[in-house]
């Protein structure tokens, strides 16, 4: 087959990942570019080639694949343009922005003969791999799980709700996905917040119950400090506790003794430890020998489903049920 033919939307840090590793795949080839900033697309073009393209429908004339990396409120728009146009998307996260809205994309998704995946990449990322596999051994029963960050006032659109839709939509929304991935369904979960950072919720509180019967409490701050690790996972089976820290390393305690294994993945370049290259390298394998889909769409519908019941569980008071 011939090579992928990739278009990106969206020269900015994300779309520069995955071009940046597009551009080393046998099997992919960037064909074309396009952004509302020139010179950014420019800059890109300078670095990992594809052809500078005037408008979106442009872009589409002359690739195979779209990869959909503009700010989260023109996901929507953007994947159906390139599914009716007959390609094969990945869809950065979020998904989409609000129940309607996924429910529109997902409809359009699951219309489309070609590949559809969502850009959820911590489930590639080497160390929740390690985990999943792990866990998958034994019979976890409960986590404490955070995400925290420090000062995020930089760059000034990620306190913008008109470009992302809400701070769980940001970065946080890749750790609700993963208490799919890692834990299975969930059944119930309460929530609170608090506002501290930016002009919106931006500290959470969440307990979640699984119809496994798992259980986990989730913590998400915006104005913490900048101590490592920054997400941690800690999750507890009979007399065996597992933790996860950052993308980095991996304590395995077994038994009443006090040893534990380390598994450590400092050593990876970005684009391996965070998940990027084998989450375009899965979407790729989808398109060429098609293997199945590793991020669906109606898994990025789900992590927004999870999005909206926090928020509605904050404003309402009330427990959500699924």
């Amino acid at each position: 087959m011939d090579k992928v033919k990739i278009g990106i939307v969206g020269t900015g840090y994300i779309g520069n990942v995955h071009g940046r590793i597009y551009a080393r795949d046998a099997r992919a080839e960037i064909a074309a570019l396009f952004d509302i900033i020139p010179e950014r697309m420019a800059e890109t073009a300078k670095h990992i080639g594809g052809r500078i393209c005037a408008s979106r429908e442009e872009l589409l004339d002359h690739c195979d694949a779209v990869l959909v990396c503009a700010p989260n409120k023109t996901h929507p728009e953007i994947a159906t343009a390139a599914v009716d146009a007959g390609k094969h998307v990945f869809c950065e996260k979020p998904f989409a922005i609000g129940i309607d809205e996924a429910a529109g994309l997902l409809a359009v998704a699951k219309s489309s003969g070609k590949v559809f995946q969502v850009g959820h990449s911590r489930r590639f990322a080497p160390l929740y791999v390690k985990l999943k596999e792990l866990l998958s051994d034994d019979v976890p029963h409960s986590a404490h799980i955070k995400m925290n960050r420090g000062e995020l006032l930089q760059p000034a659109w990620t306190g913008d709700t008109n470009v992302t839709g809400g701070f769980l939509y940001e970065t946080t929304i890749h750790f609700l996905d993963q208490l799919r991935f890692q834990f299975g369904e969930i059944e119930e979960l309460i929530a609170y917040g608090s506002q501290h950072e930016y002009p919106e919720i931006d500290e959470f509180s969440v307990i979640f119950r699984f119809r496994n019967g798992f259980h986990c409490t989730f913590a998400s701050s915006a104005d913490a400090g900048w101590m490592f690790p920054f997400e941690r996972i800690e999750v507890f089976c009979h007399h065996r506790t597992i933790v996860a820290e950052e993308m980095v390393r991996l304590f395995d305690g077994q038994g009443t003794s006090a040893d534990y294994a380390t598994h450590s993945f400092h050593m990876l370049d970005d684009d391996a430890r965070k998940g990027f290259a084998a989450e375009d390298a899965a979407f790729i394998s989808s398109i060429v020998d098609g293997t199945p889909t590793a991020v669906t769409a109606d898994d990025g519908y789900k992590a927004v489903e999870l999005v909206e019941a926090v928020y509605e569980s904050i404003r309402t008071g009330q427990s959500i049920r699924f």
